[in-house]
């Protein structure tokens, strides 16, 4: 540790120079004498593993080159607290956060990598005029202020996509290739994501989905039937269904959890014998491949002896197996004793629940009239207009819920498509059914809504009213006919974020070097804080630069006269006070965090304060001490 701090770096994760990180560690031989990458070497330790030819399959569309430099350039953004539009702010650990999904996902790469159990997205399915995009990826964050009114706009606008673009496919692709790819690094090693789609894009999907996450995660294209009703004026086919892609993060690792199980499935269970081990079904002993012994005679209870299964079949377990089955009255012979022998199999032996299937039926996961009625039910529209066409039902994200998460763990759901807030009242609604306590995080563009109203003004309003309404609604709820511990365990509530350009002034390196304009940034720095940001937005800021979640626990600690953070727990303390003493930084010390982090502005100057803040930290153990 030198005598001076080390600066907060305020930009998002660098996700190339992890790439170049893990590179280095398998194969440290392909470094060069400046830090490069030497890929001749890398060949050579890949050996005939490298495809060197020209031609090679693969997915390919204009504009594809420049998604890796959206990937790869990071975000100078920071997410504002809204703790007046929020509801139990201080307590909650779900997340409402309104802004550009591109920028948000760079954002939250620090704090929540690998911490996602389930993504559910319902991205615009590209059928023309149905999502828009900034024009300009580079200056993705700047146009979307410009966007939303927080700074002057210059000409820099949001577009739409029209099918008679002829790069109509490839920006679809250019919009989702960038998110895909940030967002599987959020994933945990057992996470699953599933995307709606429709078949204008479902092709292209698949395969982006198997470049981004790879082929063999793959799980499954689930097909759902989206309205209960034909449409008989529809030109060719009534289109009835769409299509959920599935991918695992690892699919060896990822497993699916059983779905409860349909009172049809068990009405086959029947105890004619009166056995008491309870309600039985039977099953056949004989199948056409051949097993162990094959065939053998067996004798019935009425003496009859049966030389072997039917022609053609072969018994499925071996002559002392069957011998011990019968023993213990797990052969049915029919009701009187001359029948073929079947194995006896009990529903309370049997899982307790099904496997989930590829077919879900508007009957079981709802339908898209019903989504529209239920949005209708929480969210006020004084313009029908308003009103989303392509809202999903909760019953139907609630089945991804089911499949995927577990009640008794604290399991991070993430949507940034998150529109009408579906998800977010789907996992309200699954917490109060099974008392589990799920996480949300919903990721809204504040897209204008085609009429304005007095409330609402852009979809993420919608998103927020429906959450707020269903959390005021489950408050009013009488505890006592809630699931046990679900009413006091659920969290009623979110932290709303919104997107804005950092709190603190970015020194601009490519700014001339002329006296001129050099003075002016150095003025900008005397005070490098912008205007009309609060405390608390420099925290968050700082949290989420720093590596830590939105929703860390932090406390207001009162040490010789003056305020600090401490976050997590005192793992990190926050100092925002605008003069430090050499008290406060002894205080701090004597507390013994791993990291510290102060205000530049807090030292006025004072080099020799700064330079005995390093010593006093390092003394105490306290290795990372940074200012902003």
């Amino acid at each position: 540790m030198t005598d001076q701090p080390d600066k907060l770096d305020l930009r998002s994760h660098d996700i190339a120079e992890d790439k170049r990180q893990e590179l280095l560690r398998l194969f440290p031989e392909i470094r060069t004498e400046g830090g490069k990458l030497d890929f001749e070497r890398l060949k050579l330790a890949l050996g005939e593993s490298v495809d060197v030819g020209k031609e090679r399959y693969g997915m390919n569309w204009p504009g594809k080159a420049d998604c890796f430099k959206t990937i790869q350039m990071p975000s100078l953004a920071t997410l504002r607290p809204c703790p007046e539009e929020s509801i139990n702010f201080e307590t909650t650990e779900n997340l409402i956060i309104e802004g550009d999904n591109l920028e948000v996902l760079k954002l939250l790469q620090k704090s929540y990598l690998g911490k996602v159990k389930m993504i559910y997205i319902d991205p615009p399915y590209n059928t023309g005029n149905d999502f828009i995009y900034p024009d300009n990826y580079s200056e993705s964050l700047q146009t979307y202020l410009e966007y939303t009114g927080q700074v002057d706009a210059e000409g820099k606008k949001f577009s739409t996509n029209t099918d008679t673009d002829g790069r109509f496919h490839s920006k679809w692709l250019n919009m989702m290739y960038p998110r895909l790819y940030l967002v599987r690094n959020l994933m945990r090693d057992d996470g699953v994501i599933f995307v709606s789609c429709d078949d204008n894009e479902v092709h292209n999907l698949r395969a982006l989905m198997n470049e981004v996450f790879g082929e063999e995660n793959f799980i499954a294209s689930v097909i759902w039937q989206k309205v209960y009703s034909p449409k008989n004026s529809a030109r060719h086919f009534s289109e009835d269904h769409d299509y959920i892609v599935t991918y695992a993060r690892h699919a060896e690792v990822w497993r699916p959890q059983f779905l409860p199980r349909t009172k049809e499935q068990d009405s086959h269970y029947t105890n004619p014998d009166n056995d008491s081990r309870g309600l039985w079904m039977s099953d056949n002993l004989s199948a056409r491949n051949y097993y162990g012994e094959g065939t053998y005679a067996i004798t019935g209870p009425s003496g009859r002896v049966i030389e072997g299964p039917p022609q053609g079949r072969y018994w499925v377990i071996s002559k002392a197996k069957f011998l011990e089955l019968d023993r213990d009255g797990r052969i049915w012979w029919g009701a009187d004793g001359n029948g073929m022998p079947r194995l006896k199999r009990f529903l309370s032996e049997v899982k307790q629940g099904r496997v989930p299937q590829t077919l879900w039926s508007y009957s079981e996961v709802g339908h898209t009239q019903d989504a529209k009625k239920l949005l209708m039910e929480y969210v006020s529209f004084e313009q029908t207009d308003n009103v989303l066409d392509t809202v999903k039902p909760t019953g139907l994200i609630r089945r991804m819920l089911q499949i995927s998460t577990r009640p008794q763990e604290a399991d991070i759901v993430l949507d940034f498509f998150a529109g009408s807030g579906s998800t977010g009242h789907a996992i309200l609604e699954e917490d109060l059914g099974d008392g589990g306590n799920r996480r949300f995080i919903l990721v809204q563009l504040p897209e204008p809504l085609p009429k304005p109203e007095s409330r609402l003004k852009t979809i993420a309003d919608i998103t927020k009213e429906r959450i707020r309404r269903v959390i005021t609604e489950r408050n009013k709820e009488d505890e006592s006919k809630l699931p046990d511990g679900g009413a006091k365990k659920q969290d009623l509530g979110f932290k709303l974020f919104k997107l804005a350009d950092s709190n603190l002034k970015p020194w601009n390196a490519e700014a001339p070097h002329e006296v001129g304009p050099l003075e002016k940034q150095l003025d900008l720095h005397v005070d490098h804080i912008r205007e009309g940001r609060t405390e608390d937005d420099l925290l968050y800021e700082i949290l989420l630069k720093s590596g830590y979640p939105l929703t860390t626990s932090v406390e207001i600690l009162q040490l010789a006269g003056k305020q600090v953070h401490s976050v997590a727990g005192g793992l990190l303390f926050v100092c925002l006070e605008r003069e430090l003493t050499l008290e406060l930084i002894r205080a701090m010390a004597d507390k013994k965090p791993e990291r510290v982090v102060c205000l530049d502005e807090g030292f006025s100057g004072n080099d020799q304060l700064k330079a005995n803040a390093v010593q006093i930290f390092k003394t105490k153990g306290i290795t990372s001490f940074k200012t902003v």
